[in-house]
């Protein structure tokens, strides 16, 4: 049984959902790397989010935990991040002598990307001011039960080092990396499909 507590993000919450975010990847090496204006940040970032993950919102698997302490936005098999809206967001809000690192690393990312029926999980995160408190895990061990019922793989990456130990005591393996000049490495994680 599924705790009240874990719920799909509402359309009218959207905003909240992103706020969370912003507040969990304040301090993540390759998001700092892409905006690092303390200034711009907030206000670039959430776009991003939504390019890249947007889609759970209309797919109605952004869940959230409590009162938005912390947030997941999975992509269902079938259901992939829209490449060029991404790539147009990053050129249009990235500095400008970055974009060859950008690009790069982005179809290095691409390339890994597994071409099988999977879950895909874009952004996960758990507001800065709850974080330690085992709010990850149990959100995780929420979606998980969701997405061991489709009896599939599922799939992330990770920008930040930090983050594996987490991902791999729910399951996920580092399968990969991705890195390009002076960008931090994205680690590139999956977890078998459960029966």
């Amino acid at each position: 049984m599924i705790d009240a507590s874990f719920a799909p993000v509402l359309a009218s919450e959207r905003r909240r959902a992103l706020d969370v975010l912003v507040s969990a990847f304040t301090a993540d090496p390759v998001i700092r790397w892409l905006y690092p204006e303390d200034q711009s940040y907030p206000s670039l970032f959430p776009g991003f989010v939504e390019a890249f993950g947007g889609r759970a919102f209309s797919e109605g698997t952004a869940w959230r935990l409590r009162d938005y302490a912390a947030v997941a936005l999975w992509l269902p098999p079938g259901i992939e991040p829209d490449g060029d809206a991404i790539v147009a967001y990053l050129l249009s809000t990235v500095a400008p002598p970055q974009h060859h690192d950008l690009e790069s690393l982005l179809g290095q990312m691409d390339d890994a990307h597994p071409r099988y029926p999977i879950w895909y999980l874009p952004w996960f995160g758990v507001d800065a001011a709850s974080q330690g408190k085992g709010l990850g895990s149990e959100l995780m061990a929420h979606c998980l039960t969701i997405v061991d019922g489709d009896h599939v793989p599922a799939y992330l990456e990770t920008p930040n080092p930090r983050n594996i130990t987490f991902y791999e005591r729910h399951g996920f393996e580092v399968v990969g990396e991705s890195q390009a000049g002076a960008c931090p490495p994205v680690i590139s994680m999956l977890r078998a499909t459960r029966r």
